[in-house]
């Protein structure tokens, strides 16, 4: 039997990684002479010989990942954590691939047309942050879905589309919350949730159902208020729990900096910390160990959800496999959900 080496041994005898042998092989992008030379010394070693179809559908490629994201200010957008950490997990796989970002940023109000990018060769795929659910938007990503192209949804999601998603498990994050304030007797439980135009919001507000109902409660609907997820929007809710301050025990905030931003509009009311409902977020920021009290929060793994969506991605588009109309790819993946883990600290301990 003849022996026919792979890629990953030319890899591993050349000390490269395989998107980089590719790369060498194909010709495809800068790559330094020493790295060249010993991906090429490896390969004649071993006898290594890429197909004339890889070779003709690497040419192809821009060597480009796209990642949309939604415009607003440069310091909002990468304050938030979300994004920053989405976008250090795609990016770190993006690096090891051999492949570069190419960020673009949608327009407030604007529907991107995500078929162009592919059509021009800017992006191999694309991965699509902060979309709502809009008509257009959708319209958008069905024609992707259509023509075939590869893009991954990330945090949000498209009931009845059988569109590639990667998000956090919102309901069971948000029952965690809730089931750690009413295990310790906390009835009251005000939510300060996001704009239900946000699936992550609905299901966030599907969680605190279900874990009230566990602890065989409803939820009051004067209790549920609606902010935008920034701090400004916190800050504006504490007026209405400053209010209600001898019956709210509780606050759960759908993200930090609406948890913290609560807790500053109640200082700013004169409310002394020690008065303070218990108090759980979401996210586990950077920001929630340092809020006072150090703030309870559900952790969202985002950094591995960004590495999983761009892996998906990059490993189908190299090798042909990740369009929307495979079949096989579709069913085999399609909407995957990361855990989520409740961070306690001392906001939400009972005194």
């Amino acid at each position: 039997m003849k022996f026919v080496a792979s890629r990953k041994e030319v890899a591993d005898l050349a000390g490269v990684s395989e998107a980089t042998v590719s790369r060498v092989l194909n010709g495809v992008g800068p790559i330094k002479e020493e790295t060249r030379r010993k991906v090429l010394e490896a390969s004649q070693k071993l006898g290594y010989v890429p197909s004339a179809l890889a070779r003709s559908f690497a040419r192809s490629k821009s060597g480009n990942l796209g990642v949309v994201l939604p415009y607003v200010p440069k310091a909002h957008l990468f304050s938030a954590y979300f994004f920053s950490e989405m976008l250090s997990g795609i990016g770190n796989k993006a690096r090891d691939s051999g492949m570069d970002l190419l960020v673009m940023f949608r327009s407030p109000g604007e529907v991107m047309n995500y078929a162009d990018l592919f059509r021009r060769q800017k992006v191999d795929a694309c991965i699509i942050l902060g979309a709502r659910d809009d008509l257009g938007e959708l319209a958008a990503m069905q024609q992707l879905q259509e023509e075939g192209h590869p893009f991954c949804v990330m945090n949000q999601h498209f009931a009845g589309e059988a569109f590639l998603e990667v998000d956090a498990d919102h309901v069971e994050g948000s029952r965690l919350a809730i089931r750690h304030l009413t295990d310790q007797g906390y009835r009251n439980i005000a939510f300060l949730n996001g704009p239900d135009s946000y699936s992550n919001s609905q299901e966030r507000l599907q969680g605190v159902r279900v874990g009230l109902q566990e602890a065989g409660m409803e939820l009051d609907p004067s209790l549920l208020l609606e902010g935008n997820y920034s701090r400004r929007s916190g800050v504006e809710a504490a007026a209405t729990i400053a209010a209600r301050l001898d019956e709210i025990d509780a606050v759960f905030a759908a993200n930090d900096r609406m948890a913290i931003g609560v807790m500053h509009g109640l200082r700013e009311r004169g409310i002394r910390v020690e008065d303070f409902p218990a108090f759980v977020g979401y996210d586990d920021s950077d920001a929630a160990e340092m809020a006072v009290p150090p703030l309870t929060s559900v952790r969202v793994p985002f950094y591995e959800m960004g590495e999983l969506a761009a892996s998906k991605l990059i490993h189908g588009s190299l090798d042909g496999s990740a369009s929307t109309k495979d079949s096989d790819f579709s069913s085999e993946w399609h909407r995957e959900l990361l855990p989520a883990e409740l961070i306690v600290r001392a906001s939400s301990i009972r005194k």
